[in-house]
């Protein structure tokens, strides 16, 4: 997914359910959890505070604490 495939995504559910709306990540498939998003960053930042990456055209979202299990479904009904 690319940063303006994310932005408009976004967008359409922004529209939908207001800014407001909570945005979390949901990991693993087979074994989901449900975790609030800590926050993002770049390859090229990690980079500049002694990381290693292969490229620096990637922008990551951290993983926070893990609020639940999430469900098996989310990968069924995204697009």
């Amino acid at each position: 997914m690319t940063v303006s495939e994310l932005i408009e995504r976004l967008e359409e559910y922004r529209n939908l359910m207001g800014d407001d709306c909570e945005v979390r990540l949901m990991t693993q498939e087979s074994w989901p959890f449900e975790n609030n998003i800590t926050g993002l960053c770049s390859a090229a930042e990690i980079k500049q505070v002694g990381g290693v990456t292969e490229t620096e055209d990637v922008v990551y979202l951290c993983e926070g604490q893990q609020l639940g299990y999430g469900t098996k479904v989310a990968w069924r009904a995204c697009y």
